[in-house]
């Protein structure tokens, strides 16, 4: 395999791991306090169709992600709700979420936009588009180096290097920070959290908003930057393969990171394979290579299910003794 070609293939898996990577660690703020998110696939498409609406009408990616992130945060606060303060259940919750995106986004497009459920197609001065690092086309001819840093490292827009930059960040705060150890805390033990007079309903409604927030983000970035428009389900599943991934990697941020990466490569990998003849196989079939991502998830689970630990108090409402 030809140089440029790898390059090719690990510029695509960075492309096409960023809605997960930001789903992933969504859900890790989420699922440390305490609160488990089903619901990512559904906020993650209601931000994916507030963007692509938004910058439609206004003509500006930035009004779409300002609207990808209210939506997505909008639906975070109806899970805080039903799971932090009501105390009901928190998968049937999340699973509700999906079934509300779902359904109220594919209405929506069509009574708003008659074009099938989706939004119309994006100009360029509507999206986020790619931005070029210092550089990048001075070095574009060195052998090696040039190739990576050109055509790997530069020329992504905005969110990927967000989404890779949230890695470190996350880490710092959920290890680092006065607020990520009690995030720790709570999700482990939120008797004795609230016994030192910290408010565990407060703690787990910031962790689910921030969980909104960055699931709002990978949705802005599927319609405003990664494509042009919203279409019907254009999630795809990449909720539940990044809840997969956060599971796989035992809710640690820089873990989180290289599971999304291996899901991406395994997609990008498989877009490469499409059409292609391999010895004593032949031509590969399309649907296998596009259920590709979809298998590795089911093995990760089935093979790792048992040996991720989740936060003790994950999934429990908790009831202020009295």
């Amino acid at each position: 395999m030809e140089f440029a070609t790898v390059i090719q293939i690990l510029d695509s898996t960075v492309r096409l791991s960023t809605p997960l990577l930001l789903a992933a660690l969504a859900g890790l703020y989420s699922e440390r306090s305490g609160v488990f998110d089903i619901g990512l696939e559904g906020k993650m498409l209601a931000g994916a169709f507030a963007a692509g609406a938004a910058a439609s009408v206004w003509g500006s990616p930035w009004a779409g992600l300002v609207a990808a992130i209210g939506a997505s945060m909008a639906l975070a606060l109806v899970h805080a709700f039903a799971s932090i303060t009501v105390r009901g259940n928190q998968i049937v919750s999340g699973v509700a979420i999906n079934f509300v995106a779902a359904g109220l986004t594919a209405l929506l497009g069509q009574s708003w936009f008659g074009q099938g459920g989706r939004t119309p197609s994006l100009p360029t001065e509507a999206r986020f588009t790619p931005i070029e690092l210092p550089g990048a086309a001075a070095v574009k001819d060195v052998p090696f180096l040039g190739p990576i840093y050109e055509g790997l490292i530069s020329g992504h827009n905005l969110f990927v290097y967000f989404a890779f930059a949230m890695v470190p960040l996350t880490w710092w705060v959920v290890f680092r920070t006065r607020f990520g150890l009690r995030l720790r805390a709570v999700g482990e033990n939120p008797a004795a959290v609230d016994t030192a007079g910290i408010g565990v309903q407060s703690l787990r409604y910031r962790a689910v908003l921030i969980c909104g927030m960055l699931c709002g983000v990978a949705g802005a970035y599927l319609s405003t930057a990664f494509n042009a428009q919203f279409v019907q389900n254009m999630t795809a599943g990449k909720g539940f393969i990044a809840l997969a991934a956060l599971i796989f990697a035992k809710w640690k941020p820089l873990n989180v990171m290289w599971a999304c990466l291996l899901f991406g490569f395994l997609d990008a990998a498989g877009i490469r394979l499409q059409g292609v003849s391999l010895p004593a196989i032949g031509q590969v079939p399309v649907q296998l290579v596009q259920a590709l991502p979809y298998i590795l998830t089911v093995i990760l689970l089935a093979g790792f299910i048992g040996k991720a630990v989740p936060p003790r108090a994950g999934g429990v409402p908790y009831t202020k003794e009295r």
